[in-house]
This record gives C-alpha cells, sequence and structure tokens, in this order.
C-alpha cells in the first residue's frame, strides 16, 4: 500500500522557520523508502505526523486513496520500531511480542501461533521465555520488530531503528532487515541520518535539510544526479571546493570548470566531486608545459591502505584539501609515496551556484 504525504508544513513555535516546511513525497508500496538527513531536518516529525503521534498544521497523509490525516493513532493499524528499543522489562519476548495482539482482543490460540511464527521469522526461536535484560542489543532490536509486526500492520514506521547499536551489530541487522522485507514485502518508511545505511537498505531516498525536501529519487539517482548542492555532499563522500565564477568558467583550486548557462561573474560555487572520481597522475614537463584546465597540482600529505582501496589527502596549491581513493592496482602501479607531488584532475566535479547543478 503506497503513502503519500501532500504539501505537510508543522510549527511547533509561533515565530521560527517551521520544522517541516510544504513536505511532498510519495512511498511506493511494497518498498523501503528512507527519510534521509542531518539532526534537526525534520525527518522525523514526518514520521511522527504519519504515525499520528503529531498532527500537521497544514498538508495532509494519503495510504492508498483513503486520507488519514485525522484519524487517531490508534487506529490506524501500523507498526512502529523505535530507536531504544521499548521493550517491557517485565515481560518475557513472548510476551513483549503478543502485547499489540492482546490490546486488540485476539484469541489465545491465535497470539500463540502468530508468535511462534515471528519468533522464527525473527531468527530467535528458543528465546520466547527470556526477559528482554538476557538478550543483546541486537536481538531487543529484532524482538522489537516482531512485536510492531504482531497485528500484521500495513505500514512499517522505522524511527533511526539502529541508531542504539554499535558499527557490527548495525551492519548485521541491516542486512538481517533487508532480507526480512524480502519475506515480507511490507511498505516500510524509515528515518536515518546514515548515509550508508540509507543508501545501502531503500529502494527510495527522501533527502531534507532544515525542514525541507532537497530531492526524492532511488539510491542511484540520488548519488549520481544530485538536485543541488547539498545532496551532493550529504549523501555519500565528497570533497567540497569553494570558487567564483570569472569569463563564464568556475575557478576553483586553481582550476577552470565548466558552469550552467547564463550564470553571471562573480557568482560564488561550490563544486563536489566523490573520492573515487577524482584522478591523479605523476607530472611530466610536457604536462607542466601544456596544463589542462581541469587540472590542480598537488602534494600527498597522508596515505592510508583501507585494504580494498587506496586513501591519498592531498594539499592543493590553493590549500584546500581533496580526498582520493584509488584501486591498490592503480596505486601500485603510480609507486607514490607522502611528500610527492602529483597532477590532480577534477574533470568530474559537478559545479553548483546557488543549488542548481550542471
Amino acid at each position: 500500500m503506497n503513502v503519500r504525504v501532500d504539501q505537510l508544513t508543522k510549527r511547533f513555535a509561533v515565530e521560527g522557520a517551521p520544522a517541516v516546511h510544504g513536505a511532498s513525497f510519495e512511498a511506493p508500496s511494497g518498498g523501503i523508502t528512507t527519510l534521509l538527513g542531518p539532526s534537526g531536518s525534520g525527518k522525523t516529525t514526518i514520521l511522527r505526523i504519519i504515525a499520528g503521534l503529531e498532527s500537521a498544521d497544514e498538508g495532509r497523509v494519503l495510504v492508498g486513496e483513503d486520507d488519514i490525516t485525522q484519524i487517531p493513532v490508534r487506529k490506524r493499524g501500523f507498526g512502529f520500531v523505535f530507536q531504544n528499543f521499548a521493550l517491557f522489562a517485565h515481560m518475557t519476548i513472548r510476551e513483549n511480542i503478543a502485547f499489540g495482539l492482546r490490546v486488540r482482543h485476539a484469541a489465545k490460540a491465535d497470539i500463540k501461533l502468530r508468535v511462534e511464527e515471528l519468533l522464527g521469522l525473527v531468527q530467535l526461536e528458543g528465546y520466547g521465555d527470556r526477559y528482554p535484560s538476557q538478550l543483546s542489543g541486537g536481538q531487543r532490536q529484532r524482538v522489537g520488530f516482531a512485536r510492531a509486526l504482531a497485528p500484521r500492520p500495513k505500514l512499517l514506521l522505522l524511527d533511526e531503528p539502529f541508531g542504539a547499536l554499535d558499527a557490527r551489530v548495525r551492519v548485521e541487522l541491516r542486512e538481517w532487515l533487508r532480507r526480512l522485507h524480502e519475506l515480507t514485502h511490507l511498505t516500510t518508511l524509515m528515518v536515518t541520518h546514515d548515509q550508508e545505511e540509507a543508501l545501502d537498505l531503500s529502494d527510495r531516498l527522501v533527502v531534507m535539510d532544515r525542514g525541507k525536501i532537497h530531492q526524492v529519487g532511488t539510491p542511484k539517482e540520488v548519488y549520481e544526479s544530485p538536485a543541488s548542492s547539498f545532496v551532493a555532499s550529504f549523501v555519500g563522500s565528497a570533497n567540497v571546493l569553494h570558487g567564483h565564477v570569472l569569463e563564464g568558467r568556475a575557478q576553483i583550486a586553481a582550476t577552470s570548470l565548466e558552469v550552467p548557462l547564463n550564470t553571471t561573474d562573480g557568482a560564488q560555487v561550490r563544486a563536489i566531486v566523490r573520492p573515487h572520481d577524482v584522478r591523479i597522475e605523476r607530472p611530466t614537463a610536457e604536462k607542466s608545459d601544456s596544463p589542462e584546465p581541469h587540472r590542480a597540482s598537488g602534494r600527498i600529505r597522508r596515505i592510508v591502505d583501507l585494504g580494498t582501496h587506496v586513501k591519498l589527502d592531498l594539499g592543493l596549491t590553493t590549500r584546500e584539501l581533496v580526498t582520493v581513493h584509488v584501486s591498490r592496482k592503480e596505486f601500485e602501479l603510480l609507486a607514490l609515496k607522502e611528500g610527492e607531488s602529483v597532477l590532480v584532475d577534477l574533470d568530474s566535479a559537478r559545479v553548483f551556484v546557488e543549488d542548481y547543478a550542471i
């Protein structure tokens, strides 16, 4: 069942900017749609409005063809998983999972069958008689998922579901959640500030900042074709270089790059380039005599072997810093060392003028 958010606005104070301003997007049926953005961007506020835990000042929320904006939270039939697990410490795992079914006065036999089914689904067979304090953080969060799924919700809402877990457990639970979703195909909306988590899990991204939506699209679309300089710098690692327009070209890091048509001279610009899109090579006499406009000169400050690739931290002649990722094979062929000079190819950089991209 698809979800459509239409022009949502929410204010928590009479004065000041709204927490959410004119937000619109659609979450396709059966997919995972992630609201991604820094703290304070409004993503959790939107999730709480969808859940019915907050009311919108303007706009509406539709599930399928139904406008649920004024429907009380208890009648929406959504499952909610929080960051802090929110399990009942005095209840066993079975009792925690069964809680929502008991509130709905389901038959005891149906509750027993559903709880056992969910214990298997979240890979916690044999843990039903334990208490939350006897489980690891990852196991407790899986119980949280089972409890949310027990009443067979038509929509699953996840608010930073892995935020309280350490890095290794987060990765394991991401893989587990993807497998779980492949089994259930339940329409899911998730909130996170973790870019890797969002890119890994999502079918659709909604990128937010300061209460506004900057871009909606697939992870590939958002990563490869960012709609604004904020999206380009926030989603995935990126180098951000500053400059201005002179004679119709962006002057950035002692290089000259193309800018959008009709850009006026003097305009301030930012160039965004991914570390793996930066190309480097050793300078030669021929290239030094005829430098290309999109090449800059730099010096290797630091080399870090990350196993799958090598990270180089470069200092440009303009004192700006650039991070470059190269394959181990390329690094070995170049035989680079700290302190050496290199030519830095910035031709893959995307230039933004007031959030307009070429």
